[in-house]
Order: C-alpha cells, then sequence, then structure tokens
C-alpha cells in the first residue's frame, strides 16, 4: 500500500469527517487509557502517553486506514505479570524489543503466518484474558483496600476473599452508577461515548454524595501530571536484553495477532485491505518509539478502531487526530482526571471483559464436541490459571497433533477395477469382489498426503500390497497433492519391496510435488521413465501387455474388457479361476 494510495482523493470534506470521527475515538480513548494501564499495574499517565504517542504512529506508518492503536485488554495480564515479576523499567525494556520484533516480522513478510494460529486458541486465549480482566477489577468494584497483586489467578482470589471484610458500600454505589451509565448511555445517547458518561456521572456522585469515601486515581497513584509526555531514557544492557527477550517475543506475537486481527475486522466493515507486514512494521515503530516517554505497549484496537469507521473516518488522519486530541486533554485537564474514583473505572474494565469474551464463539465451538472443543478448553483454562505463553504453546502443539492425526486418516489405499457400467469405465473400489479382481494386475488407489503423520497408514497399506502375487502393481496417485521425505521414504521402500518380489510397478497421474522430490530422491529412475503415465488409461494399457496370456485361460473374474479377447487367445489347458 503506498502513502499515494491512502490520501489519494483527499479532500476538505474527508477532513471534516476524520476531524469528527478522530474527536470522538480520542474521548473514547481517555478514560480506557487509564484503566488499562491502572489494570496493567503502572500509573495512569503511561496508558495515555501510549494512547497519544503509539496512536499516532500507528496511524501514520501502518498498513491499515483506518487502524486505532493504544494500550488493549489483552494486553493487561502480559503487562502487569512482567510488573510484578520485572518491574516498570523492565517492562519498557521488553515493549522496545518487542518493537523491533514486529519491524522484523513485517520486513521479512512474516504477516501472513500470524493468520495460521488456530481459531480454538485465539477463542481460548481471549476468553482467558477476558476472565483475568475481569477477576482483576472484583476488588476496585467493591472498594476493598489491602489487596495484594500476584500474577495468577487463584492466588488474585484467595487475596479478595481475604480482603473482604474491608468492603466499602460507597465503592460499590460509585460502581453500580457507572455501570448504569455503560449499559444506559448506548440505549438513550448512543452517539455518546459512554465511557466517558460513565466516569463523570460515577465521579460527580462519588465527589457529592459522600466526598472522600472512595479511593481516587489520585489517592492511589498520585496526581496525573500534565503538560507534553517527557522523555523517559531506558537503560538497555546485554543482561536486560537477555532477562526480557521471552517477554518481549510475547508481547510482539499477541501485539501482531491482535492488530491484524483489528485490521481485518476493520476490512470487513469498509471493503478495503489492509497491508498485513506494513501494519507489522507500523507496531513496531509505535513500540520502538513509545517506551523512551514511559509508555506501555500498544497494539490495534478493535472497539476503538470499529468506532472510528463507524463514526465516519475517511484516512489515517482520524486517528492522528485522536492522538492529538488525547494529547490536548491531558495538557489541559490531567489534574481533574486524578479525582476519578477506582471504583469508576472497575465497571469499564469489566464491560470490556466481557464484550472481548468471545462468549458466542466459545459456546458455538464447545456444541461441536470435537478435537477443536479440547483446544479450546485447554488453552482457556490454561491462559486463566497459567499464562498466557504457558497456554498459547500448548495450544499450538495439540492444534498441530490434532491436525497429523486428521490429515492421516485422511490417507486411503484402495484395490480398484474399472466400472464397466459407468461412462469411461471409471475406475472404483466397489468392483473388486472375491469373484472379480484380476488375479495378475493390482490396481491401487492412494489418496491424499503422503508425510510422516500417515506413515504408519501407508505402511500397513504397503505391506498387504506386498503380501499380494500380483504380476504388475499400478498405483494411481493423482489425488496426493504432497509428499513429504518420510512420504517418500515409505514410497520407495515399497516400490524396492515390490521389485525384490520380481513385480512390474506402474504409477500414474503424479502430481508436481511429488514428481519433483521423487525425481530428486532417484525413485522415479528405479521406478523407470516408462512406467510412469499422466493419465490411467494408457498405464492400464501397459500393465496389461505385461500380464502373462497363458494364465488367462479359464480364468473366470473378467476384471477388464480386454479379458474376454485374452481368454479366448490363451491355450486352453491353463485355469487359474
Amino acid at each position: 500500500m503506498k502513502w499515494t494510495g491512502r490520501f489519494s482523493g483527499y479532500s476538505a470534506d474527508a477532513f471534516r469527517k476524520d476531524l469528527i470521527s478522530g474527536c470522538i475515538v480520542g474521548i473514547v480513548a481517555i478514560p480506557l487509557g487509564m484503566a488499562f494501564s491502572i489494570a496493567s499495574g503502572v500509573k495512569p499517565e503511561y496508558g495515555l502517553y501510549t494512547t497519544i504517542i503509539a496512536g499516532i504512529l500507528i496511524s501514520l506508518f501502518g498498513g491499515s486506514r483506518f487502524q486505532i492503536g493504544g494500550p488493549t485488554g489483552a494486553f493487561i495480564p502480559i503487562l502487569l505479570a512482567i510488573v510484578l515479576q520485572y518491574g516498570y523499567e523492565n517492562l519498557l525494556i521488553a515493549g522496545f524489543l518487542a518493537g523491533i520484533i514486529l519491524v522484523l516480522m513485517g520486513v521479512f513478510r512474516l504477516g501472513a503466518l500470524i493468520k495460521f494460529i488456530p481459531r480454538p486458541v485465539t477463542i481460548g486465549f481471549t476468553a482467558g484474558i477476558a476472565v483475568t480482566i475481569f477477576s482483576g477489577q472484583i476488588s476496585n468494584f467493591l472498594g476493598l483496600t489491602g489487596v495484594g497483586r500476584h500474577e495468577y489467578f487463584l492466588p488474585n482470589m484467595a487475596e479478595i476473599i481475604k480482603r473482604l471484610p474491608t468492603l466499602n458500600i460507597y465503592s460499590i454505589l460509585t460502581a453500580c452508577i457507572c455501570m448504569a451509565a455503560l449499559v444506559l448511555t448506548p440505549k438513550y445517547l448512543p452517539k455518546v461515548p459512554a465511557s466517558l458518561i460513565g466516569i463523570i456521572v460515577s465521579t460527580l456522585a462519588a465527589a457529592w454524595l459522600f466526598p472522600g469515601q472512595v479511593t481516587t486515581i489520585g489517592s492511589a497513584y498520585g496526581a496525573i501530571p500534565g503538560g507534553l509526555p517527557g522523555f523517559h531514557p531506558i537503560s538497555l544492557t546485554w543482561d536486560r536484553i537477555v532477562l526480557m527477550i521471552q517477554p518481549a517475543l510475547i508481547i510482539a506475537m499477541l501485539g501482531g495477532i491482535e492488530s491484524l486481527l483489528s485490521a481485518v475486522v476493520a476490512d470487513g466493515m469498509t471493503g478495503t485491505r489492509h497491508n498485513s507486514n506494513r501494519e507489522l512494521i507500523g507496531q513496531g515503530i509505535a513500540n520502538i518509539v513509545t517506551p523512551f516517554f514511559g509508555g506501555i505497549p500498544a497494539t490495534g484496537a478493535i472497539a476503538r478502531t470499529a468506532t472510528n469507521i463507524k463514526s465516519g473516518a475517511t484516512s489515517p488522519f482520524s486517528g492522528i487526530i485522536h492522538g492529538i486530541i488525547v494529547l490536548f486533554v491531558v495538557v489541559l485537564f490531567a489534574p481533574y482526571a486524578s479525582r476519578i474514583p477506582l471504583a469508576s473505572m472497575a465497571p469499564i474494565l469489566m464491560l470490556v471483559a466481557w464484550n472481548m469474551s468471545e462468549r458466542k464463539s466459545f459456546a458455538h465451538m464447545l456444541k461441536t464436541r470435537s478435537g477443536d472443543s479440547i483446544i479450546l478448553v485447554v488453552t482457556f483454562l490454561l491462559t486463566v490459571f497459567t499464562t498466557l505463553t504457558t497456554a498459547v504453546e500448548v495450544g499450538l502443539i495439540l492444534a498441530v497433533l490434532l491436525f497429523v492425526k486428521r490429515m492421516s486418516e485422511t490417507l486411503t489405499v484402495d484395490k480398484v477395477l474399472p466400472d464397466p457400467s459407468s461412462a469411461n469405465e471409471k475406475i472404483k473400489a466397489h468392483m473388486v469382489t472375491e469373484d472379480h479382481d484380476c488375479p495378475q494386475i493390482g490396481i491401487f488407489n492412494v489418496e491424499g498426503p503422503l508425510f510422516f503423520g500417515a506413515s504408519q497408514a501407508f505402511e500397513d497399506s504397503g505391506l498387504q500390497l506386498t503380501g499380494r502375487h500380483q504380476k504388475v502393481v499400478m498405483l494411481r496417485i493423482g489425488k496426493v497433492p504432497f509428499m513429504d521425505t518420510t512420504g517418500e521414504a515409505n514410497f520407495t521402500r515399497l516400490i524396492k519391496r515390490l521389485h525384490h518380489k520380481a513385480v512390474t510397478v506402474i504409477v500414474s497421474g503424479i502430481q508436481p510435488q511429488p514428481r519433483a522430490l521423487l525425481s530428486k530422491t532417484g525413485t522415479l529412475a528405479i521406478i523407470g521413465e516408462d512406467r510412469i503415465f499422466e493419465q490411467t488409461g494408457d498405464a492400464l494399457d501397459a500393465a496389461i501387455n505385461l500380464i502373462q496370456v497363458d494364465k488367462c485361460s479359464g480364468c473366470k473374474h473378467f476384471a477388464f474388457r480386454e479379458c474376454t479377447e485374452l481368454s479366448r487367445k490363451a491355450p486352453l489347458h491353463q485355469n487359474i479361476s
């Protein structure tokens, strides 16, 4: 996607639309930026700085016209775990390294690979992240005090139960007011950002009805500084790079998945097409720069991108404007944000978790009661009870094993014969019976990929095939689309076994990839170029020319149309029926 393509035909009317949509998305992004950063274990201003800097850079350098970037809910469990284990400064290093990884992924055109992550895995860890986000806000919703934050789900739940006696009724009232605003605003004021209304109404209610009774952003984290984001140098050492490379890989992987999913959603809503590799580069640049201003990792935000499109955006200018609006608000109104109760933030994040939970897709996949259901549940449970890294690794391994099993089951080897009642005497398996089977020629259909996962199935079929007493074996492999080196080794071993038993092997319908592999390994030379045919008819003619005619005398099988003539020509003293 060229720069000119992103802004071709840009006009004053298009700018007006981008200005409106950018303002709307900017207003939506402000409470979310603070909420996501607080839930990630860092100060709220760092979420706002991420929204500003990453939001502008992703729109400038990304591969989607409508993508809105910034901190997202999907990152919360990962970032919180990194902060708890390594600290905030090391989180910045992890974000910086993740940015480099994303740029490299884009440069080496790996954007398409992320799309191959199985759907049960993505739905499983997304639902697991949603549970983690939701459960992480229970303490703020209830106004519990002295709650320690832990990396894993069960210790966090135990901590909440332990601190239940510190429950604050005023926090619950504040959270309920915010939740009511979140539910009612879309119904009665659909064009107004519900999260902003929820925060304003609940903050005003808490300040007026029970001042000083609930914990606020200011009392918990200190006042949010106004003004421009300051430069925040990060200390890059080799030891720190080695320490944070694994967390960086996790951030890069999830950021890549999230951003490309968001871009696909935008494509579906607008009929456009994003450039996945450029999108990764844009995401990478944003994550390289943002840590130098204290910002946390960012990616494409699906909900904000959808809001951007619905608000009438026409180009990446809307994303740039959204970052400028947030900067404007931070410069002028940051001190007021310090008065927002934490109980007002909790319902917003709970609603985010509910919306991202993929509950319908989750339930639908469970109903299939298939291998995918197992992958889904395992990935979900591991995401909740262990770490996202473990969940994705195990989920992918299970998906690969399931894929190999399914593919191995598609391989079939059937003995076949022509059906004289069908047009062109098509080759069919049901024609072979005890009384209708040529004693000299065996025709076998091989269907499915010949690869390591199907090695046992092919080996078993090969043993049955070499156990027969035919003079000629004809292998129809036109429906073998792929062959790996394991499949080639098994195939070659079968050919050599048949040759050892003085059986002539004829092959028909070989596809380009298997042909190229068998040519490189010398198997085609073993078979003989004069024994390899494109069409089944030519291969069958060659096979019939190789049989011993004298053994056709008295044969009652009549497997081929030529059998009548061959039986007539054969000496009468032979009888093999």
